[in-house]
């Protein structure tokens, strides 16, 4: 079974492809943006805006150090840059570089790190970004978005272009369900209920969110209404909500396509801790390094599915 066909969801595109069509789409209104990116164009897709705007894109080569400098200049002089690479290669390489030419001068760069997560599949776990939300949320005033879907990231490109400042946009691989329609609201720092429900809260985003609302179909047989809602925006996070499903659900499972520490579930795990304790579960990757494979079969074996979010509700619920 495909994720989110238990919710009646079809697959759409991925978020890397809706995330290279946005840009290419908003190239003409934001005559101010620029593309930099390190010799994967073709699969950042950013080759797309390249081919529109040729005067406006810049391949440094296989150097994402010296691409997130060049960037940082290139915002210092008034552009506002995209950089893009693969998840892994932008923020585990070039991470001093974003602390030191980007976060720490507050500027605005746009980092966009593309097949991330375990669910790149065969590439293997050199190039498997499962570190890098906890990596982007570590540093001061940078803004960390993961979207769902195709609408979601056509919205968050268009949202981290408009947002003052610096903000790391994550993509994925493989083609993804469609959850929204054209009608949805994407903020920044928002966060969206996807679905209702009274019993439990389950938190997800990318990926994730499909294999939740998987997860809340499955629990409704069994007579469990669970909230579901997008945190697309791990920073700043939309505390407001955690806190409300707190109080009204009383337990919340998070489930994120990263590792056990620094990504949504200890973002969440805090706000509960400081404001509303209650019973908690966590599905993710765990505190390990995957390895090569298709992508349903590493999802498969390292619990992101739908029955390991049932799973971990049911547990919330025995407290």
């Amino acid at each position: 079974m495909q994720i989110g066909e238990a919710s009646g969801l079809k697959i759409g595109q991925a978020t890397r492809d809706a995330f290279g069509r946005a840009l290419e789409a908003l190239g003409a209104n934001y005559p101010e943006v620029v593309v930099v990116d390190g010799d994967v164009g073709n699969s950042t897709r950013t080759e797309w805006f390249a081919k529109a705007f040729p005067d406006r894109a810049f391949n440094v080569g296989i150097a994402e150090s010296n691409m997130v400098s060049v960037a940082g200049g290139l915002a210092a002089a008034g552009k506002t840059p995209v950089v893009a690479s693969f998840a892994c290669f932008l923020l585990c390489n070039a991470f001093d570089q974003i602390r030191m030419s980007v976060a720490f001068p507050g500027l605005n760069v746009k980092l966009v790190g593309s097949h991330a997560g375990i669910s790149i599949g065969e590439d293997g776990p050199s190039q498997m970004g499962i570190e890098d939300v906890g990596l982007a949320c570590s540093m001061p005033g940078v803004s960390v978005i993961v979207p769902a879907d195709a609408v979601s990231t056509r919205l968050a490109t268009e949202a981290m272009l408009k947002h003052n400042g610096p903000t790391y946009l994550r993509l994925g691989r493989p083609d993804v369900a469609e959850i929204y329609d054209d009608n949805c609201k994407f903020e920044i720092g928002k966060s969206i209920r996807v679905r209702e429900g009274g019993d439990v809260t389950i938190i997800a985003n990318g990926l994730m969110l499909a294999v939740a609302l998987d997860a809340a179909t499955q629990l409704e047989k069994d007579g469990v209404s669970a909230r579901v809602i997008d945190m697309h925006t791990v920073k700043p996070l939309d505390e407001d909500a955690i806190v409300e499903a707190a109080r009204e659900t009383g337990g919340i499972v998070v489930a994120e396509e990263h590792l056990a520490a620094g990504g949504l579930g200890s973002a969440v795990a805090t706000v509960t801790s400081q404001t509303t304790p209650v019973p908690m579960e966590f599905v993710n990757v765990g505190d390990v390094y995957a390895e090569s494979g298709d992508a349903a079969g590493l999802l498969e074996k390292y619990g992101l599915t739908s029955q390991a979010i049932v799973e971990a509700v049911q547990r919330v619920k025995q407290r």
